[in-house]
């Protein structure tokens, strides 16, 4: 495929390959395994000797169409489709890291992807420091001898903290470690890690790359060197933290909409984040496109536009803003995000209630604290579905 077409048109036509049938949309391949030619071939495909599909734990085509198109995205040599967005950081973890191993991220993450750091990877001598996301200096003073990775999500998850890509990774290069970057809630539309300098990008595509909450799935991307020799996807052949082939046919649809959706919910969000600054029961409003966010000037430098997410700390603690859930009749309260439709949660009781208080605390998750994926819908309809509740 061409690199001088838009990225809208490579999101559309990328990684097709018709079969003898000649068929428009992808096709989907359900099998399990594939037949060989001879005993020949299949131990020459075996070997790595010939290219072809062998099982679908790690050859399929309807797989390796979603990544070919997603590594054009994001501007990657190889993408590996893994089963979920979790999976996703845990076969990049597990491929690249060994025991002794130390890891340097931000404490502004996930609340599944601190336990996996805090508790799953201890279990295999590999530690974790946490600092800042936007503290630069503190990343370059955790690093020790052993440091092989940092790990960061920008915006981060709830919080919307932006980290700076390009001074980090320049800090990592100087040390030899890998900076990985979870670009879940931007996209490549939004924001392009490679290019700032990052080694590795991470994916929940069960977010915005599908973009209507149908399936569950993961990827990481970056070099050919260090996705296939590096042993990421020797951990997914071996371990088999495998993308299914409906799962990946469906969000190989989702990117042909992820452009024209990332616009339309970062101009949703944006009206969403500006009403909210003006509502009397709101502390504060958590959102990369409003001048009173933090890191506003380098949101500006580092992503298109920002994004879909909104979070706000409402007075009055965790009562009111259960309140403001339980008033809402139209916006979906569940955890999930990048769905056309709107939904709503409180962090400190879901995405991040099995991190300790303290680990909370010190990421700035209060009791009064609301997220909200802003969908697709009138975003007059949302204001006052949220309204009722405020």
């Amino acid at each position: 495929m061409s690199e001088e077409l838009q990225l809208e048109t490579l999101a559309l036509h990328t990684g097709i390959h018709r079969s003898q049938f000649n068929e428009h949309s992808e096709a989907m391949y359900l099998t399990s395994s594939f037949v060989f030619d001879s005993a020949e071939q299949a131990a020459a495909r075996f070997m790595g000797q010939e290219p072809g599909n062998i099982y679908s734990r790690f050859t399929n085509p309807t797989v390796t169409a979603f990544e070919e198109r997603l590594a054009v995205l994001e501007g990657a040599e190889t993408c590996i489709a893994t089963s979920s967005g979790m999976s996703a950081i845990l076969a990049c973890v597990m491929g690249l890291l060994s025991a002794g191993d130390h890891i340097v991220a931000s404490r502004s993450l996930f609340g599944a992807t601190v336990n996996l750091f805090n508790n799953i990877l201890k279990k295999f001598n590999i530690d974790t420091t946490f600092v800042s996301a936007t503290d630069a200096k503190a990343w370059q003073a955790a690093i020790q001898p052993n440091t092989k990775l940092f790990f960061l999500e920008t915006p981060s998850n709830p919080l919307t903290e932006i980290s700076d890509i390009v001074e980090l990774a320049g800090i990592a290069k100087k040390a030899g470690i890998w900076l990985a970057v979870d670009n879940c809630f931007c996209t490549p539309i939004l924001q392009k890690p490679l290019e700032l300098g990052a080694d590795i990008v991470i994916h929940s595509a069960t977010k915005y790359l599908d973009g209507q909450g149908r399936i569950l799935g993961g990827a990481v991307l970056g070099k050919r060197e260090l996705m296939m020799d590096g042993g990421i996807y020797g951990f997914l052949r071996t371990a088999g933290p495998t993308m299914s082939a409906f799962n990946a046919w469906v969000v190989l649809k989702g990117l042909e909409t992820l452009n024209i959706r990332m616009q339309a919910h970062s101009e949703n969000a944006l009206k969403m984040a500006q009403w909210l600054e003006l509502q009397p029961s709101i502390q504060r409003v958590y959102y990369p496109g409003l001048a009173s966010h933090p890191q506003y000037e380098l949101a500006k430098r580092q992503q298109k536009s920002g994004g879909g997410i909104v979070t706000f700390e409402v007075k009055g603690g965790r009562e009111a803003a259960w309140r403001v859930i339980n008033s809402s009749r139209l916006i979906s309260i569940t955890a999930n995000l990048g769905d056309a439709k709107s939904t709503l949660t409180h962090p400190a009781t879901t995405t991040h209630a099995r991190i300790s208080q303290e680990a909370r605390e010190a990421a700035g998750i209060s009791e009064g604290m609301l997220r909200i994926a802003v969908g697709l819908e009138a975003v007059q309809d949302i204001q006052a579905d949220l309204a009722r509740g405020l």
